[in-house]
């Protein structure tokens, strides 16, 4: 059965037989190839600003791979822009269908499917190259096997294999020798081609890299000064000494001596003979210029590629972090916006103008940035406006605090003063039948449950004084008696249930303490 023809977004046909098999394969003697003299080497300001602009003209090869090289040879840089990559690539992603109608939803369900593939994960992370480079390409290719058109994997391809138009500078072309000046158009729904938006004008000079190789080769001049002259004066002097009379052979013997204390720290030398060694220069001053001069490098790395300098170097107050954190957060949402609109072009539309009928709406990826609570914050005001009447749902702060609804049966934490009260109320009724405390003051019902607790004790003793009382003749006989009886009448029953009671009473007072009443 014939594929019906469509057109991508551009008004290009699509050509099926392109979809199914790889394009901008590398090769040994072509024009893609993956090995690349290496350009960080010695880097001078004349040669930076030759690589820097031959790629505005159009020949980019150099300024990608000293990009790539400045990621292997200087760590800080390394690592600011590996955070603001891992902090993009990590961010979870959303599907969200174009409307409620069935439709719409069965096609939100299906992009969600292969979208939570683990292959659409590492796709989202090859896409941050961009980042450092200024944009990064990866090629779908689709599996057909089925009844629907999928991706089958996403093969990260290098961004020396492509190159911008001459005349505008903003399409990108596919190397390839039946026309190596301009190259070949990509095929459509083949490729995702990734060039966030970070700063205005052509997309080749928008890398974070160009931004940073000034301060790349600058800080690669202040290290290799810093070396030569940790060389020159880290180590003290060792000057040998001989006497007038000294022979060749004595002066050999001295000068090997000298030579090894370098490495061995030991040497044999005459008696006529000695060696000092002279203290260094005082350079710290110098020294501690080089390392200024790095370190200054480095905060203007870490302004241009994360926008701030507190996560990185020392110094940082709270306050000052958390404002700070608030332009980085700014940078992620416009990372995750830009990725966001280009898996949406370049993915989720190929994939349904594939499978489906066009005409309707296309279901939306959104890549989410979570925005950070303060949940200090937003505890006291609860704590404050719920007792004013504020209706809040349970499930929303829920969220807010990354708490998961209780399941069923599970042992929950409560309220220390009435879980306490409710405990004591049980055990105040040990004894007793079970029944429920009627509703009303909290004063009515501890002296109702003392009552209770009480009343056996009370009735026993009762009992014995009203048959001693029925044995005796006169009062003073039964004065006598009583105190003779007293001793042996059981008081523990009763000065538990006293006991309880005060407990109950202290803990109703520290509620009442807690509640403001």
């Amino acid at each position: 059965m014939a594929q019906s023809r469509i057109l991508d977004q551009f008004g290009r046909p699509i050509e099926y037989d392109q979809l199914i098999r790889e394009i901008a394969t590398p090769q040994v003697t072509g024009v893609r190839q993956v090995w690349h003299d290496p350009v960080a080497g010695g880097l001078t300001p004349q040669r930076l600003a030759a690589i820097l602009q031959a790629a505005a003209e159009g020949d980019a090869s150099d300024y990608l791979t000293l990009a790539e090289e400045m990621e292997e040879r200087d760590l800080h840089y390394a690592s600011v822009i590996g955070t603001r990559k891992l902090a993009l690539a990590g961010l979870e992603v959303r599907i969200e269908s174009a409307s409620d109608d069935t439709e719409d939803v069965r096609r939100a369900d299906a992009v969600r499917e292969f979208i939570a593939a683990p292959e659409a994960g590492e796709l989202q992370a090859d896409l941050t190259d961009a980042l450092g480079k200024g944009y990064a390409v990866s090629e779908i290719i689709w599996d057909r096997s089925g009844k629907t058109w999928s991706p089958e994997r996403y093969q990260q391809r290098d961004p020396r294999f492509f190159q911008y138009d001459r005349e505008t500078g903003r399409e990108l072309r596919l190397l390839d020798e039946a026309d190596p000046m301009n190259g070949l158009p990509l095929a459509p729904y083949k490729f995702i081609v990734h060039t966030p938006r970070i700063r205005a004008g052509l997309p080749i000079r928008g890398g974070l890299a160009r931004l940073a190789a000034p301060g790349y080769m600058c800080k690669a001049w202040s290290w290799k000064d810093w070396m030569a002259f940790a060389d020159l004066f880290g180590i003290p002097m060792r000057v040998g000494r001989y006497g007038p009379g000294a022979s060749q052979d004595d002066i050999a013997v001295l000068m090997a001596a000298v030579a090894n204390l370098g490495s061995d720290a030991a040497a044999v030398i005459p008696d006529s003979m000695r060696i000092e060694f002279q203290q260094a220069v005082q350079v710290s001053g110098a020294a501690d210029f080089f390392e200024r001069l790095a370190e200054w490098w480095d905060k203007q790395i870490s302004k241009g590629v994360l926008g701030q300098t507190m996560s990185t170097d020392d110094g940082a107050s709270r306050a000052q972090a958390e404002i700070h954190n608030e332009v980085r957060l700014d940078l992620l949402q416009a990372d995750a916006r830009a990725l966001s609109n280009t898996l949406n072009r370049a993915l989720v539309r190929p994939y349904c103008d594939l499978n489906y009928t066009p005409g309707r709406g296309y279901p939306r990826l959104v890549i989410v940035v979570p925005k950070p609570e303060n949940t200090a914050l937003l505890v006291d005001a609860l704590e404050k406006l719920v007792p004013l009447g504020l209706e809040v749902e349970q499930s929303v702060i829920r969220d807010k605090l990354n708490l998961p609804e209780p399941a069923a049966g599970a042992k929950l934490l409560r309220p220390a003063a009435p879980g306490a009260e409710a405990s004591l109320a049980r055990a105040e009724n040990r004894e007793q039948p079970t029944r429920a405390v009627p509703a009303g003051d909290i004063i009515d019902n501890q002296v109702r449950t003392l009552e209770t607790a009480s009343a056996a004790a009370l009735d026993d003793r009762i009992d014995n004084i009203r048959e001693l009382l029925d044995s005796v003749a006169s009062l003073e006989e039964f004065r006598d008696r009583l105190i003779e009886a007293y001793p042996g009448m059981s008081v523990i029953q009763l000065a538990d249930a006293m006991a309880d009671g005060l407990a109950a009473a202290h803990m109703a007072g520290r509620y009442d303490v807690l509640r403001g009443l």
